[in-house]
């Protein structure tokens, strides 16, 4: 019988399905790999905005989280928004649970702290979580500019910044963590990764002129989990993940009146 490996989204609930737990969904079945979810928050959104956010109940993200690890073998954990510091405290407890049993180097932290339309996505408390506990589980954080700045410091070099990060995790007793900071917002959308044993490398990326942008931090952080469950290196991992939001992006079409989603599914079209 043909088995396929399985990936844990975390993330909000976007009922447009441009970004969040759908959007992931869909990416981890672009890459023929199954796809669970626990929601870490209900959110109002469409492509115009997001109008409200709420973060789910600890208790409810933790019986989740508990009950599909109890049944099914997760290959790989994709970590988005996470709402408020009370269900970030759950997550980083949960990987806590799960150390030895997940490898790390297969959990992806997309560390969202605002939405595109600039609602704030996560509290201070959360923020901080981020910083001082999540760190210590994961393998992989893959913040844009902004949130690289909100994470390590105002006005640094993004390499600077990224080692920052480095050195967070290290002191948290985590030696593994590889930093992906990513460069869609950017006229030259170029990436960059400080992988875990040091070396620095960038990404050279095609500006795609579209409005269809809702969510590529998420495509590019769940195709990230899928290359490395499928057994890609740190580098060719990256690549892969860059170039299905670029090819994404270039074949996207029209939803809704605002910033409408990547075409996630594209590869079924050919």
């Amino acid at each position: 019988m043909c088995t396929r490996p399985v990936a844990l989204s975390i993330a909000g609930f976007d009922p447009s399905s441009g970004a969040g737990i759908t959007a992931d969904l869909k990416t981890f079945a672009a890459h023929r790999i199954y796809g669970v979810a626990c929601i870490s928050a209900l959110t109002v959104q469409s492509t115009l905005g997001v109008r409200t956010i709420e973060p789910l109940s600890p208790n409810l993200v933790r019986e989740t989280l508990d009950c599909l690890t109890e049944d099914i073998t997760i290959s790989g954990i994709k970590i988005g928004m996470l709402g408020d510091g009370a269900v970030a405290g759950e997550i980083a407890a949960f990987l806590a649970r799960q150390s030895g049993k997940i490898d790390r180097r297969r959990i992806v932290l997309d560390p969202i702290v605002k939405s595109s339309s600039g609602a704030q996505l996560i509290d201070a408390n959360g923020i901080r979580i981020l910083r001082d506990k999540l760190l210590a589980s994961v393998g992989w954080i893959t913040p844009n500019v902004q949130e690289l700045a909100v994470l390590a410091g105002e006005g640094l070099p993004v390499p600077v910044a990224a080692s920052r990060l480095v050195d967070m995790a290290a002191t948290q007793g985590n030696a593994e963590l590889n930093v992906v900071v990513t460069g869609g917002d950017l006229d030259q959308p170029n990436d960059f990764l400080l992988g875990s044993s040091g070396e620095e490398s960038w990404f050279q990326g095609e500006k795609v002129v579209t409005s269809s942008t809702h969510g590529t931090g998420c495509a590019f952080s769940s195709a990230l989990l899928c290359a490395l469950i499928l057994g890609e290196s740190q580098q060719q991992a990256v690549h892969s993940a860059k170039a299905y939001v670029t090819e994404g992006l270039r074949t996207a079409y029209p939803v809704g009146k605002g910033k409408g989603p990547i075409n996630h599914l594209f590869r079924s079209e050919k």
